[in-house]
């Protein structure tokens, strides 16, 4: 069998096969078994350093001619199998578009950032800008602008964790009161913010207390503030949060960035001031602590203490949290069980 009828033979056959494939392996590999480098097309045109020199195009064109009628062939068989794939998983995974679809759960936002989120709203609507602030603080603005030098013995009460001598975990937001003071222009009207967030503080978890918690402090300073701007504020955020029938309490009591300072309780919303468990059978229950600002605040911030006047109250947003929703344990906020916080929806 000379070359030209190896190549029919070779031809004849390959296309044969070609047409009984039926998946993409099988398909490639028929094509590496007839064309490949080592393949049975190679082979056979091995044999042209024997044909004469008419001989060799001749074979040569033939080899060519069947290299792109069996590539053209290839494509199409390739395309045919693809589509026949594709149809057989468009069959296997096909939907009932007429069944009821799988609910999704909807999440809800965390208790306590409703909470913030609600008394954000209610000072929001008295004007007042919202400022946030670092969870790394230096000594400096945590306490010595709070009117707590190094030496003071209330920073006893506001141990904290400590990175460096002079950089620390903030202890309440009052550090963004100086800051804002330091970078609010009084020449063009006073000032009006409260600033929410995380502190920390060493202490050990309980029931009620935990290392970490959240406050939200607010400061107002301006010309002519009084005692009765803050006493109006606070009546208004408490019947806001806790009802319209709600009375407040005012008692002395001693901030170090404060003067003169007050314990602000509110009248029970369980008993209506009766006396419960809640309330401890006093009727009252201990809410906040505020004050006016404390001279030597506002003059290291720059400002006449002869001239300008302020309050200033810090509230957390867990307490707030506890007593109107009855909550017994301040570990359930942090501890990420749905059980506890999907009782909470919106």
């Amino acid at each position: 069998m000379n070359l030209q009828e190896k190549i029919e033979e070779l031809r004849g056959r390959a296309l044969t096969e070609l047409s009984k494939t039926v998946d993409e392996k099988t398909l490639n590999e028929l094509r590496t078994v007839i064309l490949g480098k080592k393949g049975e097309l190679t082979e056979i045109l091995k044999g042209m350093k024997d044909l004469t020199n008419e001989e060799r195009p001749v074979i040569g064109a033939l080899a060519n001619t069947f290299r792109d009628e069996f590539g053209k062939t290839f494509e199409i068989k390739k395309a045919e199998i693809e589509a026949a794939s594709m149809d057989a998983a468009l069959a296997s995974e096909s939907l009932d578009v007429t069944l009821p679809g799988k609910k999704q759960n909807k999440g809800i936002r965390h208790i306590l950032t409703q909470t913030q989120e609600e008394i954000e709203d209610i000072f929001l609507g008295m004007g007042y800008e919202i400022v946030d602030g670092y969870e790394v603080e230096t000594d400096h603005y945590n306490f010595e602008r709070m009117n707590l030098p190094k030496d003071h013995p209330a920073r006893d009460m506001q141990d904290t964790f400590y990175i460096t001598e002079e950089t620390l975990l903030r202890t309440h937001t009052s550090p963004m009161q100086a800051r804002t003071m330091d970078a609010h222009d009084f020449t063009k009207g006073g000032l009006r913010m409260i600033a929410p967030g995380r502190v920390y503080r060493r202490d050990t978890d309980d029931a009620t207390h935990s290392h970490q918690f959240h406050q939200i402090e607010g400061l107002v300073v301006d010309k002519n503030i009084t005692m009765a701007d803050l006493k109006g504020t606070l009546d208004l955020v408490m019947k806001k949060m806790f009802g319209q029938d709600r009375e407040l309490r005012w008692r002395p009591s001693y901030f170090p960035f404060t003067e003169p300072s007050v314990e602000v309780d509110i009248s029970c919303f369980k008993c209506g001031g009766k006396g419960c468990n809640v309330c401890k059978h006093t009727g009252w229950i201990e809410i906040l602590g505020a004050g006016m600002v404390h001279p030597n605040v506002l003059e290291m911030s720059g400002l006449d203490s002869s001239v300008y006047s302020g309050f200033a109250f810090g509230l957390g947003q867990e307490r707030i949290a506890m007593l109107r929703y009855g909550i017994n344990d301040i570990r359930g906020f942090y501890q990420g069980d749905l059980r506890f916080l999907e009782q909470f929806g919106e």
